[in-house]
This record gives structure tokens, sequence and C-alpha cells, in this order.
């Protein structure tokens, strides 16, 4: 494939790995682009969520634990005193992401379903006597990424790497009390710090997090001949083994048979978190209980491990990181996410080698990905993902919408924010995200978003200094003649220039 200008490929660094322009365009890193996104590998640069209640998984899960409590009592209290409403934390009626009214961002949707979403729902609860503590941490996490960690770095190669290996490795805060609370805690403590270091480090943190566990319910999982099941009452929970293999490592081809599910899942018995009364450890972190464990050896895809404990499971889950499949699976899944719906196979080998001959370095696996001259086509093949697209307006828009705001827009285009319907999370082609209805959200989307920026910004300006060279004659045309500058902003962030990468 024939060399591009450092102008083109300045464009396709910024929209196709990384978060899209933001005020500078495309002239930031225009000198070298190429070696932008390769510096970015090389500082292993991922910006860090803060804020005061992007607190520990622990913290975050004995604070849980104390709502949990006075709730009770609460409930117990208005038990014995029905004349008296309760007093103390509330659950709302729904435990999925809600948002305040579109106004707090000074916007207004145009499009009824969309309002409907960001809006009308919320009225209709009734306002806790205390906020729901679950909620306001979510609300502070995406705070700390929409308004923090998606505005900082030139490109946002980390940023865009951490969204990624966070679908991989997906949790849904629908699953849960401690799920929806622990889920950005999750993705600071077990995605960011191994973006750039190596899989199998990254793929135990993830395993033995206890928004995992909890998700993929290993807690209720006890060995059949174990010391916790004298009674033969209970057995094994295969969710978090079945989706080890078939998700996160080996890939649903990958070779393994439902007996290797049932093998992997008496190995992990016994990875459990400890609870408020903290009998088996710390409340609020992983332990190992080995009364829970399913005793003696096991044989997992030929090989053989030994009884010894908790080690048991990181040995095997060491190997399946290391395992061929793994690396064409891993290798798959990123060329299509950042290059093309239908991965190129040379490109896909290519990653594949690299990842298995550096044992899993995930930092030489992006210099493979990126240094290949097919990963720079500059057919905009790709349709950015309600996420994406949200992350890309921010950055060019400046715009720094309330969190709600963004909980309900992602929702309303079809992307409740780390709230898949499955452990697969969500799809990553364009089939899914090029719907019309998903399309007519995003133009209700991009029109808010043009009705608030300042009137300075001149659209045609905009679109030249965002796109660069990707920029179409037709889409330049359309918005220069747009009858009104939002018309013409709207115009913009709806380009196809603008909605793919």
């Amino acid at each position: 494939m024939a060399q591009q200008s450092n102008d083109v490929y300045a464009a396709l660094a910024l929209s196709r790995f990384g978060l899209g322009a933001d005020h500078n365009g495309t002239a930031s890193i225009a000198s070298d682009p190429r070696g932008a996104l390769m510096e970015e590998i090389t500082e292993r640069f991922v910006p860090v969520p803060v804020g005061p209640q992007l607190q520990s998984t622990a913290d975050l899960l004995v604070s849980l634990y104390a709502f949990q409590e006075q709730r009770k009592e609460a409930r117990q209290q208005a038990a014995t005193q029905p004349d008296k409403p309760a007093q103390g934390p509330q659950q709302p009626q729904s435990q999925q992401p809600q948002a305040q009214p579109s106004s707090a961002m000074g916007m207004q949707p145009n499009n009824q379903a969309m309002a409907a979403v960001i809006g009308k729902a919320v009225e209709k609860l009734e306002k806790p006597a205390m906020p729901y503590l679950p909620q306001q941490v979510l609300l502070a996490e995406v705070d700390a990424r929409f308004n923090g960690t998606i505005r900082q770095p030139l490109i946002g190669f980390g940023e865009r790497l951490a969204m990624f290996w966070a679908n991989h490795f997906a949790v849904a805060v629908s699953k849960g009390e401690e799920v929806h609370i622990v889920a950005g805690a999750f993705e600071r403590e077990a995605i960011r710090p191994h973006v750039f270091g190596r899989f199998a480090d990254m793929l135990l943190a993830v395993e033995t997090h206890p928004a995992m566990l909890a998700y993929l319910d290993n807690q209720q999982s006890i060995g059949p001949n174990s010391k916790a099941n004298a009674n033969r009452k209970r057995g094994l929970n295969e969710n978090l083994a079945r989706e080890t293999l078939e998700l996160h490592t080996l890939g649903v081809n990958g070779g393994y048979t439902q007996a290797d599910v049932t093998t992997l899942a008496k190995i992990i018995t016994g990875w459990t978190v400890a609870r408020a009364e903290g009998k088996l450890g710390t409340p609020g972190t992983f332990v190992f209980n080995a009364g829970a464990h399913e005793p003696g050896d096991q044989t997992l895809l030929g090989l053989t491990y030994a009884d010894n404990g908790v080690g048991q499971g990181r040995e095997a889950l060491r190997d399946l990181a290391r395992h061929p499949a793994t690396a064409q699976h891993i290798a798959t899944k990123l060329v299509r996410h950042f290059v093309a719906d239908t991965p190129p196979p040379g490109l896909v080998q290519t990653v594949a080698a690299t990842f298995s001959k550096t044992d899993g370095d995930l930092s030489a696996v992006y210099r493979a990905l990126v240094g290949s001259e097919d990963a720079w086509n500059p057919t905009l093949s790709k349709v950015r993902s309600p996420l994406e697209f949200m992350a890309a307006l921010l950055r060019a828009s400046g715009e720094t919408p309330k969190p709600n705001v963004i909980l309900g827009t992602l929702t309303a285009m079809g992307q409740p924010f780390w709230a898949p319907a499955g452990p697969n999370g969500f799809a990553d082609t364009a089939d899914v995200w090029a719907s019309s209805e998903s399309l007519s959200m995003r133009m209700d989307v991009a029109n808010m978003i043009a009705n608030a920026v300042p009137p300075q910004v001149d659209p045609r300006s905009f679109v030249s200094d965002s796109l660069g060279p990707l920029l179409s004659n037709e889409t330049l045309q359309a918005v220069s003649r747009a009858e009104t500058r939002k018309q013409g902003l709207t115009i913009a962030y709806l380009s196809p220039e603008f909605q793919r990468r």
C-alpha cells in the first residue's frame, strides 16, 4: 500500500487510533503523526481518572455494605412504624443509569424518543431521602472520563485501548449493586495499569477482580467435593470459566470442550470476595476460600495442574494467556476494532505472531499493528460506536456536559455505559451502529452539541481543521451552504468523515 502524506496520517491517527481531534484539529501532530502515535505507546500513556469518589474497590464495597445495612435498618424501622416514611438510602426503581434533563448542559433534544431517555424517566422517580450510592459513584466515574481522561492526550490511543479492553472483559452495572458501584474501579485497577503491559497480567487481574467475580457469579461456585459442600446441596457455577475460555482467551473456536469448561470451573472454585463480616479476609477484597475449592489435580486442555490452592488457577490462566488460539483471538479483535470489520488476514497473522513471540507483550503487539501499512488505508470503513462518537464530539466541541446527560445520551444511542446485554460486550461492526434508528439518535445528539457551541466557532473552519484531508468536497459544500451556524456544525458532526474512522 502506498505511503500517505503526513496530513492524511495525522487525520487517521486521531480518528482511527485516537479519540478524535480537539480544538487544535490535526495540526498538533501534523509534523510526525505516526511518530506521535508510537510515542504514546513507548511512554505507555494511559490517563488516570481522578475524583474524590473514585476510591479503591475494597473501600467502595465497604461503603456499599454500610449503605445496604443502613437501608435495611431504615426498612425495618418503616415496617414497625408504618405511618412514618422510611429515612435513609433508597434504591431507584431501576438500576439502569438515569439521566437528568439535557437542559443541564444548556441543550434540548429535538427527538422525542431521546428526550424520553434523557429527561422524562428521571422525573417519574421519587427523590430518595439519600442519594443511591452506586449511581453516585458511577456518575463520578463517568465525569472523570468524559470531562477528564478523554481530553488529556493529543491522540488518545491509550484511552481507546482502555475502552477496547473494558469491552473485551465486559461487566454490566445492571447486574447488581456490587458491579454497579465497582465497574469503574474494575476498569481503573484491572484494565488501565496493564494496557501496555503483558496480557497474562491483565487476565489475572481481571479474573480475580470482585467486579468480574460478582458479574459472572463465581462467588456462588462451590467444589462438588469441597468441605463447603459436605451436604452435597451446592455445586459448580461455570459462568466465569466459560467466558474466560470463550470470550477472554481462546475464543469460541479455540479448541476447548465442555469438559474443559467444567475443569476450569473446578480450578477456580474458592475464588471469591470477602464480605462485610470479614470472616475470609479484608472486606471487599479478593480472597481464596480453601474450604470451597475442589480438591485434587485437574487436567485442562491436556495440561495437568497440581492442587496448590489459588496457584492452580493462576497457572492455568497463565497458560491460557500464551495459548496460540488466544493470540489469534486477540489479534483478530484488535484488527477488527481499529482497522476493518473484516480484518485483513495478513495483518491479523502479523499481530498474532508478535503476541506469541513476545509472550503477550501488548506494547509490542500494538507496534506491530500500527507499524503496518495495512492499518493506514485512508478508506474510512469503520463506524464510530456511540461511545467513540460521544468522545469525538466532546473533544471537538469542548463541551463539558454533566455526567447524567452523558449516560442518558449513550443509552439513547444504544450503548449504555458499562451495561452491555451480555458478557460478550458491545458489537464492533458497522451493521450494528449504522442502523436508521441509531443515526436518528445521533442526529439529535449532534443538534444538542451544535446548539451549545460558542457563536465564534465557524463550521467551515471547524470541519476543515478537524477532518483535514479526509474532508470531502461534498461535505465541505454542505457545511458551507448551511442556513445557520448550528446547522453547519450539525452537518459536520453527522458527515461520513466524522461518523467513520
